[in-house]
């Protein structure tokens, strides 16, 4: 499959207070793709957060917040700033669209538009945005494992705790090692402690139903699942669920001190996000419990709700 292919079926909003322009875009580009209409500026915003379109077409000239206005607002959000930006509008200068692409938009069609140039122009954006996504998809996944890396567990880290602070709701995290596995290096080799880590992550990834939940390699045989809008029993249970996978692997181990096959020690903290309260407090937390659980014998989850 191509990148124009991929390009084909993307979710657009349209923002212009005038409801003739939407349907008229609409009708345009409805066919091949999911329309998303606002308004006014404010609104577009909400959607573009709550829904996540895939390019923004924009009018410049509308009442309240102006579209360089919620360009630039779009610019300066971290969860917002690589969805790209067309501006469409019945201003014509060389200064107007000077200003647009100042102001972030990837590029500025005029009123009255031509029907190709506007499918043509969507279709190239579309593009560039699917091969920018596929780039830092590889840029945020472990190569070994297929799963998160830890850079995309720190950015998921801080976005969440944003979330959830603004939510008023708890932040879940459960910090995962594998028991002895310089042991297992040792025994077995470095390709099958390759292998290892490879089935551990799977199995654990099973365990992740949410969408918005997330199992990343934090380093070497460490990992790392962030659960948002969980408190400690909801962690606990997916501690467990860790465990019982693992276990059913039934990977030998035969020089671990702990058990004849590959199991997990983990700490499990779930925090409110507070004023008073940082991500990094709820890392440090979740250290120190897994540091416990493998003071106190390992194979076994130590847990924990700080105010």
């Amino acid at each position: 499959m191509s990148w124009t292919d991929l390009a084909a079926h993307g979710r657009i909003l349209i923002v212009d207070d005038a409801m003739e322009n939407i349907q008229i875009l609409h009708h345009v580009l409805g066919e091949e793709h999911d329309v998303l209409f606002a308004l006014d500026g404010e609104k577009a915003l909400e959607i573009a957060r709550t829904q996540r379109p895939d390019l923004i077409l924009l009018d410049a000239i509308m009442p309240g917040m102006d579209g360089f206005e919620v360009c630039a607002a779009l610019r300066a959000s971290a969860e917002l700033r690589s969805i790209p930006v067309i501006f469409v509008t019945t201003l014509s200068n060389p200064e107007d669209e000077t200003r647009a692409l100042e102001a972030g938009a990837m590029d500025f069609i005029a009123k009255p538009f031509n029907v190709a140039v506007v499918k043509a122009r969507v279709r190239t954006q579309l593009t560039i945005k699917r091969q920018a996504d596929a780039m830092r998809e590889l840029s945020l996944t472990d190569a070994l494992t297929g799963v998160s890396n830890r850079r995309s567990f720190s950015d998921t880290l801080q976005s969440e705790w944003r979330r959830c602070l603004r939510s008023g709701t708890p932040l879940a995290m459960i910090l995962i090692d594998i028991d002895h596995f310089k042991l297992y290096n040792d025994s077995y080799g470095h390709q099958a402690g390759d292998t290892c880590l490879q089935q551990v992550a799977a199995a654990m990834k099973r365990c992740i139903l949410r969408p918005q939940d997330m199992l990343a390699r934090y380093g070497g045989e460490e990992f790392v699942v962030l659960l948002p809008e969980e408190d400690i029993a909801g962690a606990e249970v997916v501690a467990r669920r860790l465990q019982e996978e693992v276990a059913a692997l039934s990977i030998p181990h035969r020089n671990s001190p702990t058990s004849n096959q590959v199991t997990i020690s983990m700490g499990v903290v779930s925090m409110l996000p507070g004023e008073a309260s940082s991500p990094d407090q709820l890392v440090r937390v979740a250290d120190t419990l897994l540091y416990e659980a493998k003071e106190s014998g390992r194979s076994r989850y130590k847990l924990a709700a700080p105010a």
